[in-house]
C-alpha cells in the first residue's frame, strides 16, 4: 500500500463530498495530489477520476491518461458509462477496444453499458460482436446483460432472436418484457405486441407507455385514450411518454376535454414541461381549435426546438392566421433555429391560403438555397401548385407540374385538378384527370371533383359520364366522417355508418342538451310575454 501523508487523508476526505463542490475546488484537490504525491495511489486516483466525471469528462479523461499504474476494470467502467450517460457511443466502444488491448477483461457492468451505446447507434452487427464476447465470458445468465441483448434485438427489429433469448431467461422481469412489446412494436407487429402486453405479470409506467405511444403511432386513438385510462385504474402514474402519447391520441380524436384533464394531470404531477411534452401540447390544442391555449403553451416553453415551432406555425395555418405563421417562421430563424421540411410545407400552406404568391415563391427557393439546401420534395411541390392553382396561375401550376424531377403524386395533380375546378379550367381539368388515371391515381375524390367540375357548368352529360365510369371501374366514394364529444368521450360517425352499441347513449345525451336549450328559450319566451302584459 502507497504512504499516505495527513494532507491526503484530508484531500481524500474532501473528494468524499466533491459532487457537492465546484470543478474548481475539485481541480486544487487534484493539484495538492499532484504536489504530495499522493496521486500514485489507487484508491486516489480512482476517487479523483470518479470524481471530474460528474464535473468534467475531458479533465477525467486527462487524469485517466496520466494514471501511474494499470487503470482497473472499475475505473475503465467509469469512463465507459459517462460517456455513454452522455450518448458518446462512438467513443465509449472505442475506450472498450483501448481496455481490450490493454490486456484489461470487461465484467457484466461494461458489457450493460456497451450494449445501450449498440442500441442508441443502433449497430447490431457490433452488438452481435458484444453477445459473442458475452457467452465466451460467461457473463450471459446476469438479469442486465440479458435485458440489453434482447433490447439490443428487438430495438434492431430482430423480434425472433429476441423472443428466443426472452423465452430462454430464467429470470424475467418487467423490464424483459417490456422490451420484447417494444421489439414487436418498432417492427410494427401491434397484435403481438398487444398479446404480449396482456401476458405480462407485471407492468409499470414504461410498458404502459409503450403500448400507448405505439396505439398513436399506428392511428388507433381510441385504444391509446383507453390504455392511459387502464394504466392509471391501475394504479400506475402516467410517465412523460405516456403523457405524450395520449396528448397526441386526443389532438386527433378532437378530444379537448380530455386533452385539457390530461394537461392539469401533468402539471400536476409537477412533470417537466419540456420541448416534447411542450410540443404534444401545441399540436393537441391547435388540432383541437384552441389556437390561443397553443400559443400560451408556446410562449411558456424556455426551450423551443424546430419541432415546436412548426407544430405552433402549422396551428396558425390551420386556424386562418396565415400572417402570424408567417411572423413566426421569421421569428424563428432569427433565433437562429433550423427549419425542417414540414416546417417549410406549413409556411407554404399559410402563403397559399393568403394568396401570397411572391412570398410563398421566395420560400420555395429559400428551401435549396443556403444556408437550408435542402432538397424540395413532391409536398413541397404540391404546396407551390396549389398556390399558384389558388391564384388563377393554372398555366403556371401546369409547368411547375411537368418540371418537377420527382414523379407528382396525386396530392399534386389533385391541387392542380382544384384549381381548375375553381377557375373553370375544363379543358386542362380533364386532361389532368387522365394524367391521374395514367398513374393509376384515379381515385374517388378525383372523379367527384370532375363531376363537380362539369355541374358547375350546367355540362349534366359529362356529368353522367363521370359518374357511369365511377361505376364501370367500381371506384367507390368514402364517406364523411364527423366527431362529436360527450362526457368527455370522443365518437366518431360516419355515413351510412351501422347502430353503435352506445348510439342510444349518444343521442340521449344530444337530445338532452337540445331539450335544455328549448326549455331555456321557452323561459326567455314567458319572460317577454309577462314584459308585454304588464304593459
Amino acid at each position: 500500500m502507497f504512504p499516505r501523508l495527513k494532507s491526503d487523508w484530508k484531500s481524500l476526505a474532501l473528494l468524499e463530498g466533491c459532487r457537492r463542490r465546484s470543478l474548481r475546488e475539485l481541480k486544487q484537490i487534484h493539484a495538492h495530489l499532484l504536489v504530495s504525491g499522493g496521486i500514485a495511489d489507487p484508491y486516489a486516483a480512482t476517487k479523483l477520476l470518479s470524481s471530474f466525471v460528474a464535473f468534467d469528462l475531458h479533465h477525467a479523461i486527462l487524469v485517466f491518461r496520466r494514471l501511474h499504474h494499470p487503470p482497473s476494470t472499475f475505473l475503465w467502467n467509469t469512463l465507459i458509462g459517462a460517456h455513454t450517460d452522455r450518448n458518446q457511443s462512438v467513443a465509449a466502444l472505442s475506450l472498450y477496444s483501448q481496455m481490450l488491448y490493454s490486456g484489461r477483461l470487461p465484467n457484466n457492468y461494461t458489457f450493460s453499458f456497451l450494449l445501450r451505446c449498440c442500441v442508441a447507434l443502433p449497430s447490431l452487427f457490433v452488438g452481435r460482436q458484444l453477445h459473442s464476447q458475452v457467452v465466451l465470458l460467461g457473463w450471459e445468465h446476469y438479469d442486465f446483460v440479458q435485458n440489453g441483448l434482447i433490447h439490443l434485438y428487438a430495438s434492431c427489429g430482430c423480434v425472433a432472436s429476441a423472443h428466443e433469448l426472452f423465452n430462454l431467461s430464467p429470470h424475467r422481469d418487467v423490464v424483459t418484457w417490456t422490451a420484447v412489446v417494444h421489439g414487436y412494436v418498432k417492427s410494427g407487429q401491434i397484435d403481438a405486441a398487444k398479446e404480449m402486453f396482456g401476458k405480462m405479470p407485471e407492468r409499470n409506467a414504461v410498458s404502459w407507455s409503450t403500448m400507448i405511444t405505439a396505439y398513436s403511432h399506428v392511428g388507433m386513438f381510441r385504444e391509446a385514450l383507453d390504455a392511459f385510462s387502464e394504466m392509471q385504474l391501475a394504479g400506475i402514474q402516467p410517465n412523460h411518454a405516456g403523457f405524450v402519447g395520449a396528448l397526441s391520441a386526443c389532438g386527433f380524436l378532437g378530444a379537448l376535454e380530455q386533452g385539457k384533464w390530461i394537461h392539469a394531470m401533468a402539471e400536476r404531477m409537477g412533470v417537466k414541461m419540456d420541448r416534447i411534452l411542450g410540443t404534444a401540447l401545441i399540436d393537441m390544442y391547435a388540432k383541437c381549435g384552441c389556437i390561443e391555449a397553443a400559443k400560451q403553451v408556446f410562449d411558456a416553453m424556455l426551450e423551443r426546438d424546430v419541432f415546436a415551432y412548426t407544430a405552433m406555425i402549422s396551428g396558425f395555418s390551420n386556424h386562418g392566421n396565415s400572417e402570424n405563421a408567417i411572423d413566426l417562421f421569421g421569428r424563428m430563424e432569427e433565433e437562429g433555429v433550423k427549419p425542417n421540411e414540414v416546417t417549410f410545407i406549413c409556411v407554404l400552406s399559410a402563403c397559399s391560403r393568403m394568396g401570397l404568391v411572391d412570398l410563398g415563391k421566395l420560400f420555395f427557393a429559400k428551401m435549396s438555397s443556403s444556408p437550408y439546401r435542402m432538397e424540395p420534395g413532391v409536398e413541397h411541390y404540391g404546396c407551390l401548385v396549389d398556390l399558384l392553382g389558388r391564384a388563377g396561375l393554372i398555366e403556371e401550376a401546369r409547368n411547375v407540374v411537368r418540371e418537377m424531377p420527382v414523379e407528382p403524386d396525386c396530392y399534386v395533380l389533385g391541387a392542380l385538378l382544384n384549381a381548375c375546378r375553381v377557375h373553370g379550367k375544363l379543358g386542362e381539368g380533364k386532361e389532368t384527370v387522365e394524367s391521374l388515371v395514367e398513374l393509376g391515381l384515379d381515385h374517388s375524390g378525383v372523379h367527384v371533383l370532375l363531376s363537380n367540375m362539369y355541374a358547375s357548368s350546367y355540362r349534366w352529360e359529362e356529368v353522367r359520364n363521370a359518374r357511369k365510369v365511377m361505376e364501370q371501374n367500381e371506384v367507390r366514394k368514402l364517406p364523411g366522417c364527423s366527431m362529436i364529444e360527450v362526457d368527455n368521450v370522443a365518437f366518431e360517425f360516419v355515413a351510412g355508418d351501422i347502430f353503435h352499441p352506445h348510439m342510444e347513449e349518444i343521442f340521449l345525451a344530444v337530445l338532452k342538451g337540445m331539450d335544455q336549450q328549448l326549455k331555456s328559450f321557452g323561459d326567455e319566451d314567458k319572460l317577454e310575454d309577462s314584459h308585454s302584459h304588464s304593459h
